[in-house]
């Protein structure tokens, strides 16, 4: 049970309709089915879900969360109990709101503009094996989404992890004064959403508006090679993770490894392997374990927390080809620091005969983006055999490559079947190919194509 009737009519006074017992779940999509359970419409720009009152009761739905500005049918009140509000998206945050108050979970809140659903994976991998483990799933980081998270946590949860995604300052704010963790990871400070924050220390100052809802005795985790997290106020004991050997680096990460399937490295003398390939997992890492040791987790089961991590797809996903081509799908979305990242991975592979890039645009660089591409067209050597490149921006990400090694294959297309159909021939066995670009190009299809060719 998530809530009794005459808990809800304790929060939200206002109410009508047939009473219920209990609620077990709460729902957003009219579609769900949803027994015994609370229905919260959302407003959108394009939709009203209270315009999907009468799916949701026949899906199962006994109450709803109702604006009221917006007339309740009268004809439902007999199958359906209504609690009025001002606002559903702000009683959909404060239900989730006083629910985690009510569950008091240890609550791990993670950000950063790179690397948050890998970090939040490994966290729920290791915390899992000593505590009962509740976390966003897929990417659930939003104002919609952290919420859900929240009110799909089981009442005898002894750890939450929530993601927090953003695009504009205050988000995390409001994100953050939810969920009130007592742990913050802040990953990295990439360019993601330069366009809208103006610049990297932007970025930083968005990114830590996390710190608004941390608990007194909160505990930040940094990334410590990044000199724009170093001003985090003194009143948090902050721990910085990272490659430098600085002594204000408590967790620095040092001989990295990287296989075809994992990497091994070392922090503070023990070496770890995890089953994510890139030097940038080695620090997503470091952060899990500072946080780890922090809640008593042993050696014995960081190791295995970090053995069975489940990774989100499209996150540097493997899969191969009929003819044995290794196709790398990590086209979920994309930044030039982790654009640069993966390539880098490629670079490093072993046992590959030929080394194939395509890339698609970033989004979200304003009139930076030129620069951005041509930075990622600089990194690319004469390791890489291919680059293909689609996009309005990333035709200077071939056109630098090929500045810089002219005796390489790089190539610019504005149709996504001449590139498939350009790229067929080079997948046989031995061949490694990565695909890479912002959400918004649909990376996935032509990955699918692809694979099913």
């Amino acid at each position: 049970m998530l809530f009794s009737f005459d808990t809800l009519a304790e929060w939200f006074p206002e109410h009508d309709g047939k009473r219920f017992a209990h609620i077990e779940t709460v729902v957003l999509d009219s579609r769900k089915k949803a027994r015994n359970g609370l229905f919260i419409p959302i407003v959108g720009e394009r939709f009203n879900a209270h315009d999907f009152i009468e799916q949701a009761v026949e899906n199962g739905a006994v109450a709803a969360l109702w604006a009221k500005t917006e007339p309740a049918p009268a004809h439902l009140k007999s199958a359906c109990h209504f609690f009025y509000v001002d606002d559903t998206l702000a009683g959909l945050h404060q239900l989730a709101t006083r629910y985690r108050n009510e569950v008091d979970p240890i609550v791990v809140g993670i950000t950063g503009s790179n690397g948050k659903t890998t970090t939040k994976d490994l966290v729920a991998s290791v915390l899992s094996t000593t505590y009962k483990t509740h976390y966003t799933r897929g990417n659930f980081n939003n104002h919609i989404g952290l919420p859900q998270t929240i009110l799909e946590m089981p009442r005898d949860a002894e750890v939450l992890v929530v993601e927090m995604g953003m695009s504009s300052f205050g988000e995390i704010d409001r994100l953050t004064k939810i969920a009130r963790p007592d742990y913050a990871i802040v990953t990295n400070i990439g360019e993601s959403h330069i366009e809208f924050l103006g610049s990297r220390e932007g970025i930083a100052k968005a990114k830590l508006e996390i710190l608004n809802g941390l608990k007194e005795n909160g505990v930040v985790i940094v990334d410590g090679d990044e000199p724009l997290l170093n001003n985090v106020p003194k009143k948090f004991e902050t721990i910085r993770c990272g490659f430098s050997n600085d002594e204000s680096v408590t967790y620095q990460i040092r001989d990295i490894a990287l296989d075809i399937d994992s990497t091994s490295f070392s922090v503070n003398g023990k070496r770890y392997t995890i089953p994510l390939v890139g030097r940038h997992h080695a620090k997503n890492a470091a952060y899990v374990l500072a946080l780890a040791k922090k809640l008593n987790v042993t050696e014995e089961n960081i190791d295995i927390g970090f053995r069975k991590v489940q990774h989100t797809g499209m996150r540097f996903e493997k899969m191969e080809t009929k003819e044995g081509a290794v196709i790398i799908n990590d086209a979920y979305n994309a930044s030039p620091t982790s654009m640069m990242a993966a390539i880098d991975v490629i670079k490093s592979m072993p046992a590959f005969n030929k080394k194939i890039l395509v890339l698609g645009d970033i989004f979200e660089l304003a009139e930076q983006a030129e620069t951005f591409h041509k930075q990622i067209g600089k990194a690319i050597d004469e390791t890489i055999d291919v680059v293909f490149t689609m996009g309005t921006n990333a035709k200077f990400i071939s056109e630098e490559a090929k500045r810089l090694a002219p005796e390489k294959l790089r190539r610019h297309f504005a149709d996504k079947y001449e590139l498939v159909n350009a790229l067929k021939p080079h997948l046989t066995k031995g061949v490694v190919v990565l695909f890479k670009a912002s959400r918004g190009m649909a990376f996935e299809n032509i990955v699918a194509e692809i694979i099913s060719a």
